[in-house]
């Protein structure tokens, strides 16, 4: 490529292809930002991605083979299990080709420059499952040396959803409220089909009610007017006395906001622990 010049072009190798690894290279073939034999998936069970090779993907269990032949090498394993897998692909890493993208929660970019050494541009990712329908919604942080490598990822992160770039110190509050986030929501939208169906409505039609009331609702957010707030939006839908209120009224004297909080809170906390000192 080298890494020098964008997304556009070069290998790509997710080292570590489980479920976010997966839905990484599914989402960049959707976008159109590579061909499925321009990523390499590895697994130390390589039958897990069996369905991927069978469309194109090429697979390995050999993470050393697939980082030297790759220009981009996303570290996608556990946190528990990185430590093992810089070690391994060190020696391959070429500062002049090779950018590496990190999606690991909890590994700063200190620690992970530490084993593979400078010059190597680092960027640490925080996307989640929606990557794979194009709707991820991506946190990135790079240190001073790899601004080139920062480019690379908004490129290729915002081909599959949208990005924000924050401060290193906050990608475990941003895996809590966008990779964990995920998870919270679709609780929220299944209890509020178990709603629907205790009122009345068939399971199937309860969860389309439910998810796309939802879908509807967080466009009315993201549909291009920045002054949109979730409470002015809520406003246009409670009138006195009227249905809405007492339901949202329910909901808060249940603790709905507050465990809400503290379940962000909570994961945020776990993020930060989860990578080995």
């Amino acid at each position: 490529m080298g890494g020098q010049n964008g997304a556009a072009r070069g290998r790509i190798a997710i080292l570590g292809a489980g479920n976010i690894g997966q839905a990484l290279a599914q989402g960049w073939v959707v976008a159109g930002l590579r061909e499925p034999g321009e990523i390499t998936l590895t697994r130390r069970r390589r039958e897990f991605l069996a369905d991927f090779e069978a469309r194109g993907y090429r697979t390995s269990t050999d993470n050393r083979s697939a980082a030297a032949e790759a220009e981009i090498v996303v570290l996608a394993v556990q946190p528990q299990q990185l430590p093992e897998l810089l070690e391994e692909i060190r020696d391959v890493l070429d500062p002049a080709r090779h950018i590496l993208l990190s999606v690991a929660s909890g590994a700063t970019i200190a620690k992970i420059r530490a084993v593979v050494g400078a010059g190597v541009p680092i960027v640490r990712a925080m996307p989640n499952t929606g990557i794979a329908i194009g709707e991820s919604m991506t946190c990135l942080a790079a240190d001073a040396e790899s601004q080139v490598g920062l480019e690379v990822a908004r490129q290729l992160f915002d081909a599959v959803g949208r990005t924000l770039v924050i401060r290193e110190d906050l990608m475990g509050s941003a895996t809590a409220l966008c990779a964990c986030g995920v998870a919270f929501f679709l609780r929220a939208i299944r209890a509020a089909s178990q709603g629907g169906i205790e009122i009345g409505f068939h399971p199937d039609e309860a969860f389309l009610l439910a998810a796309q009331t939802a879908k509807g609702a967080a466009a009315l957010l993201l549909g291009g007017d920045s002054s949109a707030h979730p409470e002015s939006e809520i406003d246009r839908v409670t009138t006195p006395r009227g249905c809405t209120i007492v339901g949202l009224n329910e909901l808060e004297h249940n603790g709905f906001s507050s465990a809400f909080i503290k379940a962000i809170l909570a994961s945020a906390k776990k993020s930060d622990q989860l990578y080995p000192n």
